[in-house]
């Protein structure tokens, strides 16, 4: 695991509505707490119950947190680089460092952290990819400054940021288009999560009929792969993915 450079912003010293490109769910329309619960359970930073109010007494007044959590200087170069507010950046700190005290994090933990969010599925093919599409440095690790630029183009970037974040998470082999082997592992592992634990329950065959959904929907001249611009073009003109991104407008 890398260790947190001197020059980081934080260190240890301071298709249709069946289906999300965002979070790779299969929703019903839930409302906004239970989007914000649902969608923070991505992420490794997400609070469980026991750390939910860890360090509180760590937070000082309106000149920010202790430098236990961050130094100042890297907090404004953050929020300039982001965003995300000064607050908002402290408290995604706070939790990012109750789960990663070490300031990072690799795969192994990241796929550990998230599978206590979901225990009765298996979490570990879904965690491997998410944990690729934030590691962007591909050094085998995620940092808070990772971890934040990521959340940042998701929850309150222009569309055209946040659809272009999904195609990377599905863009396996980063190649500039999604193929649909790539499709097929996705969707594998998005019932492998929480296919089994749905009600009413999805069948064995739900993954593949997804794929081909997708590929109906997207691959708009049928070459058997789906590029970033038919990917963006038909996401732009789904009425319910746009409304499902819009909803991730104030999660935090």
């Amino acid at each position: 695991m890398k260790s947190v450079s001197q020059d980081q912003s934080f260190t240890d010293s301071e298709l249709d509505r069946s289906y999300d490109p965002l979070t790779g769910h299969l929703p019903s329309r839930p409302n906004k707490k239970t989007l914000k619960q649902r969608f923070l359970r991505l992420l490794p930073c997400y609070p469980s119950a026991s750390s939910s109010s860890t360090n509180q007494n760590s937070e000082v007044g309106d000149g920010g947190l202790s430098t236990v959590y961050c130094r100042p200087e890297g907090l404004d170069k953050l929020a300039q680089r982001t965003k995300f507010n000064r607050r908002e950046l402290q408290i995604l700190y706070r939790e990012f460092k109750n789960e990663c005290p070490g300031g990072t994090v690799d795969e192994e933990g990241f796929k550990a952290i998230y599978s206590r969010f979901f225990p009765q599925g298996d979490s570990s093919m879904y965690a491997h990819f998410l944990f690729r599409a934030f590691d962007t440095q591909r050094d085998g690790a995620v940092s808070f400054q990772d971890f934040v630029t990521g959340l940042s183009s998701i929850l309150r970037g222009s569309v055209t940021e946040r659809l272009g974040w999904a195609f990377c998470l599905y863009d396996l082999n980063h190649d500039g288009c999604i193929s649909r082997e790539e499709m097929t592992d996705i969707m594998h592992s998005i019932y492998n999560l929480m296919g089994k634990n749905t009600s009413p329950g999805m069948k064995a065959s739900a993954p593949d009929e997804h794929v081909d959904l997708f590929f109906r929907k997207m691959d708009r001249n049928r070459d058997g792969v789906v590029t970033m611009e038919e990917f963006m073009e038909t996401c732009r003109k789904d009425e319910n993915i746009m409304q499902s991104m819009h909803m991730l407008d104030h999660v935090i």
